[in-house]
């Protein structure tokens, strides 16, 4: 899946996922191991970030 965006080694990501588990129009952002699911409301749906 093509990046969004890419700043502080943080990648953002958006993906088409027809009958997916989150049922809400979200990103996916990557920092090293870490992954974490955000709605454009900014709930988070799934997963958790370093805090620093």
């Amino acid at each position: 899946m093509p990046a969004l965006s890419m700043f502080y080694g943080i990648i953002v990501r958006m993906q088409s996922e027809k009958g997916g588990k989150h049922h809400k129009p979200h990103i996916h952002a990557l920092y090293g191991d870490e992954e974490i699911v955000i709605a454009l409301d900014g709930e988070i749906l799934e997963g958790h970030f370093p805090n620093r």
